[in-house]
């Protein structure tokens, strides 16, 4: 049975041309290490580190590329903020669609002492930014927003949000584990003080492989969650205080950042809004065609405004994980069912313990794909 694959929102496939390819020939040809080996093959491959950095730093109109700092995912970027930044009193503000690579961490920092505020949302995953002045503490230090749910696919308004930052000097953290290569970010217009990214979600790239961008202002307040060797200043036993050393202990994950360097020059060609249009064109005929089917509730918005290509149904009259066991087996189509590793989300759109079926679209997806899985879905209900 031709498979059909649906769960993009958890990591994209296909990746883009020429990643697999990249990374394989750095592997075959010389996995040589940078920032230590002092010979040609290395600075080959350092070069193009460097030239990644720029790539990410272009798309999110970073001021400059030392502050990209490479980690393996987002999940790891925001506990590097939480843990880095955050000490014993600190108040922060979290969105109520937050993924639990946020809410675990705090959940851990309660011990000690970091105390939390969820803004709230509605049942569609909306947020007012009005909420967020009034839940602002004299020991708020920061608020955190998730930039499009990972359940979803609401959009949070994250440049209203930097705004209230600003004016009342709070850092602005924001996880694009979702949106990165999907919607225009400006890390600089937005007012965005760290940046998660992840590249193998919308960049397209290979699992493992993602990172942060830093400002000049939150750098001076975060301590590096890990220290080791880098390479550089190997005369210290401190860590190195420059960008992005500071982060970046150990040996890099070099085939994962030669394979988001390729992922990253195909969206640099094709063009983030032309991949996101194609996405959205799916969406669009999906939300159609599903919506004439009673027994199925859309979850979060219905319509294609503030949202991404990610869409949770709730199956009314089957159990949503059987649902989801049936259109795999039936016809071959993958999705996500569950809690989405978001509790808080589905408690905010009023789908807690149950969860849904996510189905998340790619720009290789096709209409054809879409009508087989609505077939099956008329058919099971």
């Amino acid at each position: 049975m031709e498979k059909i694959y649906f769960d993009n929102g958890s990591t994209s496939w296909p990746k883009a041309p020429g990643v697999a390819e990249s990374m394989s020939e750095l592997l075959k040809n010389g996995a040589f290490n940078i920032n230590r080996g002092n010979y040609e093959g290395a600075y080959e491959i350092e070069g193009i580190v460097l030239e990644t950095r720029e790539q990410l730093a272009r798309m999110f109109h970073a001021k400059n590329s030392k502050g990209v700092v490479f980690t393996p995912g987002v999940t790891y970027s925001i506990n590097y903020f939480l843990k880095g930044f955050l000490r014993a009193g600190d108040h922060i503000l979290v969105t109520g669609m937050e993924h639990n690579a946020v809410m675990r961490p705090l959940t851990q920092m309660e011990q000690h002492g970091v105390t939390y505020s969820i803004i709230p949302v509605d049942h569609e995953g909306n947020l007012d930014p009005a909420y967020i002045e009034e839940l602002i503490q004299e020991r708020t230090k920061a608020v955190l927003a998730i930039h499009a749910s990972n359940v979803c696919g609401t959009v949070v308004p994250i440049e209203q949000i930097g705004e209230i930052c600003r004016r009342h000097q709070l850092i602005f953290a924001v996880d694009t584990a979702q949106t990165a290569g999907t919607l225009e970010i400006d890390i600089e217009k937005y007012g965005i003080d760290f940046l998660a990214f992840t590249g193998h979600k919308g960049l397209l790239g290979p699992q493992g492989i993602g990172g942060f961008i830093i400002s000049e202002r939150l750098d001076r307040q975060m301590m590096p969650l890990l220290a080791g060797g880098t390479g550089s200043h190997s005369d210290m036993l401190e860590m190195p205080s420059d960008l992005p050393d500071k982060y970046e202990s150990g040996t890099m994950n070099l085939p994962g950042i030669i394979g988001l360097h390729a992922a990253l020059s195909y969206i640099e060609e094709t063009g983030i809004e032309t991949i996101h249009r194609k996405k959205m064109e799916l969406t669009a005929y999906f939300l159609e065609k599903i919506k004439q089917i009673p027994e199925v509730k859309v979850i979060g918005r219905t319509d294609l405004k503030n949202r991404v290509a990610v869409v949770s149904l709730d199956f009314q009259t089957i159990d949503n994980a059987m649902a989801a066991f049936e259109l795999e087996q039936t016809c071959g189509v993958m999705t996500r069912v569950g809690l989405h590793c978001a509790p808080i989300a589905h408690q905010s759109l009023g789908t807690f313990p149950a969860g849904t079926v996510r189905f998340s679209f790619s720009a290789e997806n096709t209409k054809e794909e879409i009508d087989r899985c609505i077939d099956t879905v008329y058919k099971m209900v």
